[in-house]
């Protein structure tokens, strides 16, 4: 029996243009009938996740910034990791050498510089996993500059590069000099910055303790990489079809794409066969 379901949102809940089917809303509203807690799991900032929370209607704590957050709202957080002002200061002063843009991911609002990368890929991603209404971002030309006078702490750091190999000699540099920071590595030059010991997963363990649950009680469902060990630790780890093989030889079980309604199939397929757990544990009492 299941009672906690974590969804991964880009490339598993949400369609590739950033569409939420209705189908998804319907199969979200079925599992949470049948009494079985529905949470997000995302590397997005909490007030993006929100927003994609309220249309699924969703009102319990969400696993935001990679699990640097755990939060229902801003107000109502249970768990937040925050890299330091001074680290976050010297990760920008080591990343400002390299031809990369850099955003800081405060809990209200991004900071980043203004530096190019190939093919736009920054401009894309800020138009298609955030909301200037929600969540405004503001761009300077040099962050280390702007740090000096008005230092933050952030849950997250993304780094934008134009290929993986200057990605990954600007992680062996942070390595060596930073201590007490997470990289996770994404496709095409993205790389996220937390603090140690912050993941999906780890974030996944500390609501499921927060509300009583086990990790063998829990599904997750998601397509990334980033994925893959919360995946791997779930009672039942599901991969989207669009996941990449390495996340579908670590999951339980292979649904079909985004694009395909994989969570949709996932949930109904699997879940009618599961009664309601105010039902089964009424039963488990008077037996």
């Amino acid at each position: 029996m299941y009672k906690l379901l974590a969804l991964n949102i880009d490339g598993t809940i949400l369609k590739n243009n950033g569409r939420l089917p209705r189908e998804t809303k319907e199969a979200v509203d079925y599992v949470k009938r049948k009494g079985v807690y529905v949470t997000l799991m995302t590397s997005r900032n909490l007030l993006s996740a929100r927003k994609v929370a309220k249309a699924l209607r969703l009102d319990g704590m969400l696993i935001a910034f990679q699990g640097a957050m755990i939060a229902r709202t801003l107000d109502d957080k249970l768990f937040d990791a925050v890299i330091p002002e001074e680290r976050t200061f010297n990760i920008v002063q080591i990343l400002e050498n390299f031809n990369c843009n850099i955003r800081l991911m405060h809990e209200r609002y991004s900071l980043g510089n203004r530096k190019k990368v190939k093919k736009n890929l920054v401009v894309q991603t800020v138009l298609s996993s955030s909301d200037p209404f929600f969540y405004p971002t503001q761009f300077v030309d040099s962050l280390g500059d702007v740090l000096i006078d008005e230092p933050i702490a952030v849950p997250k750091i993304d780094v934008y590069f134009a290929t993986d190999e200057q990605r990954d000699a600007a992680a062996a540099l942070l390595t060596k000099s930073i201590p007490s920071i997470d990289m996770i590595m994404q496709p095409n030059g993205k790389m996220e910055i937390v603090s140690q010991g912050v993941s999906k997963l780890a974030g996944l363990r500390r609501l499921a303790q927060h509300i009583g649950v086990s990790l063998k009680e829990t599904v997750v469902i998601g397509d990334g990489l980033d994925d893959l060990p919360a995946i791997e630790a779930a009672g039942l780890g599901v991969a989207m079809g669009n996941a990449p093989l390495e996340v579908k030889r670590a999951a339980d079980w292979v649904t079909r794409s985004n694009e395909q309604l994989g969570v949709a199939y996932m949930v109904k397929e699997h879940f009618r066969k599961q009664q309601r757990i105010e039902f089964l544990q009424k039963l488990k009492t008077k037996q």
